[in-house]
């Protein structure tokens, strides 16, 4: 029941987030990622979507980027997860900042997951910034080894 309703604020908030986001949207489909060399970083961003049978949202594309880096999946306690692996590596934001209490709240069950994530987050280089648009063509393998040691790659695989 906590992670339904938890998962209903995150469908109802993500759209009042990307409606007011200043971002200008790719306009890239999973499908077009997909004709991209497949060991750069937007042919397996292309894959992921695929597999879940998801697109881009608009606007907020990176948080798939964030995704693809880290491996973390889409239950709701990994969506929680991967903010603590943002929040530790830097990002700050109002919508990150209700995520980690609300669902840090309301799932305390996971916290160790969550400590773990931060760490992690605040261990590797910092990628929350990156213009994910600009390095899609990059090497897949290139950039995650660009921010995390073998050690961290190994404990996301």
């Amino acid at each position: 029941m906590r992670k339904k309703f938890i998962y209903w604020l995150f469908e109802h908030s993500q759209r009042i987030y990307i409606k007011f986001k200043k971002k200008n949207p790719w306009g890239i489909s999973a499908q077009e990622l997909l004709t991209y060399p497949k060991d750069s970083f937007g042919y397996h961003l292309g894959k992921l979507l695929a597999e879940n049978n998801f697109e881009l949202l608009p606007k907020v594309e990176r948080h798939d980027c964030y995704h693809l880096l880290t491996n973390y999946g889409t239950k709701v306690e990994d969506e929680i997860a991967l903010q603590y692996v943002c929040f530790g590596n830097g990002k700050r934001s109002p919508y990150l900042f209700g995520v980690l209490l609300i669902g840090t709240i309301l799932l305390p069950e996971y916290y160790k997951y969550y400590l773990k994530s931060y760490k992690l987050g605040k261990s590797c280089n910092t990628f929350h910034h990156f213009n994910y648009k600009h390095i899609l063509l990059l090497s897949f393998q290139e950039v995650r080894e660009s921010i995390f040691n073998t050690q961290q790659i190994l404990q996301i695989q």
